[in-house]
């Protein structure tokens, strides 16, 4: 099914704009925006439902036009819009002509399947969304099993996530939780608790990795919280050489996933 979209003001329009800028609204309506063809392509080869696809055709090509019909289900209506329309929609300049609006996911603790022996990124607090991007992105290369939101301060929706993310939000699995939450769930399941902490920490070379692990990272302003320094299997800590006590987050979350997938062969 096919319909045209040219004002600014149309109803639609105006629903899609405050999807895009109000993390409420999505909350709310429990619908999100994807932009790029790259992402929505993730998107769905990662189940999520679309209902609506927003092309311009003065930007996105014939080629990719039709590479995007082959795969889009049945149930999804394609809306040709102008570009006017198109840019009052689109977050991010430069994407490639085309916006989709899909259903969110729970996200539950519960949801997980998880293999035998685990590997879990952490992350707690993080409030930027684009460190929350770069950590799904470490997430995604690293190939970890699931990547968890401990006390999450950001819309996981947040189309700045999504774009920072290069459409790693759909290539992992994620769960959200706060901090007790996330603990009782790695104590039910026998899953080692690696805390990132500069306090009574060894360092993340010395550790084993090979056996369930989760490893769990902090902001660079105020690090982990005390439940994690209490209840952790082991924390660790990355030997610095400079003069500064920190790393970007996601810097850290790479050494030290990489450092576990180095122990377990990467396979």
């Amino acid at each position: 099914m096919y319909k045209e979209i040219s004002s600014i003001h149309n109803p639609t329009i105006k629903q899609l704009v405050l999807l895009q800028e109000k993390s409420k609204e999505r909350r709310k309506k429990g619908f999100f925006l994807i932009e790029g063809i790259r992402e929505v392509n993730l998107a769905l080869k990662s189940g999520f439902e679309l209902t609506e696809v927003f092309y311009c055709e003065e930007i996105i090509t014939q080629d990719e036009l039709e590479n995007l019909k082959e795969v889009l289900p049945d149930s999804v209506s394609q809306v040709i819009v102008s570009e006017e329309v198109y840019k009052k929609i689109a977050y991010r300049s430069g994407t490639e002509g085309l916006l989709a609006c899909a259903k969110s996911k729970p996200n539950s603790l519960e949801d997980l399947i998880l293999p035998e022996n685990p590997l879990i990124l952490i992350a707690e607090a993080p409030e930027k969304p684009g460190n929350i991007g770069a950590l799904l992105r470490t997430a995604d290369a690293a190939g970890v099993d699931a990547f968890i939101l401990a006390n999450p301060k950001t819309d996981l929706y947040n189309p700045n996530i999504i774009r920072s993310s290069v459409g790693g939000l759909f290539t992992v699995d994620i769960a959200t939780g706060s901090t007790q939450e996330v603990i009782q769930f790695l104590e039910a399941r026998n899953i080692n608790c690696y805390a990132a902490i500069l306090q009574e920490a060894i360092s993340y070379e010395k550790q084993d990795f090979t056996k369930p692990t989760a490893l769990v990272v902090g902001t660079e302003a105020d690090g982990l919280s005390q439940e994690w320094r209490t209840r952790a299997t082991q924390n660790i800590i990355i030997p610095m050489q400079g003069s500064l006590d920190s790393m970007n987050v996601s810097v850290a979350a790479a050494i030290l996933v990489f450092e576990a997938r180095r122990q377990r062969g990467f396979n």
